[in-house]
């Protein structure tokens, strides 16, 4: 357990954000993007450093402009103009929102159209794993009468986030310290007889104690000797002798993730599920020394495939076996046959094996690395080996 845990700054210098657009710009060349625009909170925030909880109210939609050349300009409602002057951006354009019938529409299409054009192109959210904060009607509308075409920027967007800078590396690893302390001690703060939300409970606070800023995503389910799905709960159910309790946490600290798991046998662990846990930690293994560079998503699929499968899986309904970590709980690549992605230098990726052993029994592990030019790197830490049990 960790005994002294250095928090890193919070927020990011100018230099860091420079960096960020520098090397966005280089992507939109080969690209043949004149600009990108986003409207989602992690990509405003990734280009801008603004956050705020009023992300929750969907009535005002928030643009910034990523140009070929130059600083990101923020068309934004004027509420929200205060703070991103705090943020690194000068150039901040706004309107009185809300004002349906014409929400920002003709102000983003005015600062879109007096960009160099190059390409003739403008790359928007449109693609995987991508979400457009504004009304489609209003997507359609500038379409229509912009000059430039509007295109999917995603696949650029994503390249330029995959590989995270040592700074995002370092909020990332500081959440899965926290986290990991907390899992670690968790078995001796709950016991036989209480429940799923119990349980939770528990750990949420102790997260947060420990220097979590939200814990958004904390699923919790249990079962005799295994758990039928992994997404959703907790429930009122009570924890009984020879079941397990399969715990995930996304908790966030300045925006960053964590997304890792533990298992816990309550009482006692059956040999079955002991055999299943052992082949899941040995597929572990094998998918962090996987992630190097030079290797692909397909390649770690591989190597932890191969194990599940001599250790008789019936069946794994995650659909892949982990994904790219950052500002948001699942990024792109995804660890899964056809994906394709080639492993690179400062990526942080989820390694997550699970097998469904059984009609309605499954065990899943996870853990977080990032790739360093010597090969992977654990920012959780190792989950044990032998299933922790709780009495």
């Amino acid at each position: 357990m960790s005994t002294h845990i250095v928090v890193p700054k919070r927020g990011f210098s100018p230099g860091e954000f420079e960096s960020r657009v520098d090397r966005a710009q280089e992507i939109m060349r080969k690209a043949e993007l004149d600009a990108v625009f986003v409207t989602s909170p992690p990509n405003v925030r990734y280009f801008t450093g603004f956050d705020s909880q009023f992300w929750e109210s969907p009535t005002r939609p928030w643009f910034v402009v990523v140009p070929l050349e130059g600083e990101p300009i923020a068309v934004i409602p004027e509420i929200g103009a205060p703070e991103m002057a705090l943020t690194w951006v000068d150039d901040i354009r706004t309107w009185p929102a809300p004002v349906p019938e014409d929400d920002g529409i003709s102000l983003l299409k005015g600062t879109l159209e007096h960009l160099p054009r190059r390409f003739g192109r403008v790359g928007a959210e449109l693609g995987r794993e991508m979400a457009l904060r504004m009304p489609v009607n209003d997507l359609l509308k500038l379409r229509e009468n912009l000059g430039s075409e509007i295109v999917d920027g995603s696949p650029a967007i994503w390249e330029m986030r995959m590989v995270k800078t040592p700074a995002e590396i370092e909020h990332i690893a500081y959440i899965c310290r926290i986290a990991s302390d907390a899992y670690e001690a968790l078995p001796s703060q709950i016991s036989i007889g209480e429940n799923e939300r119990e349980a939770v409970r528990k750990l949420r606070i102790d997260i947060a104690r420990r220097g979590a800023d939200a814990t958004p995503f904390m699923p919790a389910i249990s079962g005799p000797g295994g758990v039928p799905q992994i997404v959703c709960g907790p429930h009122d159910r009570t924890l009984e002798d020879g079941d397990i309790l399969f715990i995930d946490t996304g908790s966030t600290f300045d925006g960053y993730f964590c997304d890792f798991d533990r298992n816990y046998a309550i009482g006692r662990i059956s040999s079955e599920a002991a055999r299943v846990h052992e082949a899941l930690w040995l597929a572990t293994e094998a998918g962090i020394a996987a992630a190097v560079p030079g290797a692909t998503t397909d390649d770690i699929w591989r190597a932890m495939s191969k194990i599940i499968e001599d250790a008789g899986a019936i069946g794994n309904n995650v659909g892949r076996l982990g994904h790219g970590l950052g500002l948001q709980l699942t990024e792109p690549p995804s660890h899964r046959p056809g994906d394709g992605t080639r492993i690179v230098e400062n990526m942080v990726l989820t390694i997550e094996p699970g097998m469904e052993y059984a009609p309605g029994k499954m065990i899943v592990h996870e853990e977080n690395i990032t790739v360093t030019k010597d090969g992977p790197r654990l920012l959780t830490t190792r989950a044990p080996r032998e299933m922790p049990i709780i009495r």
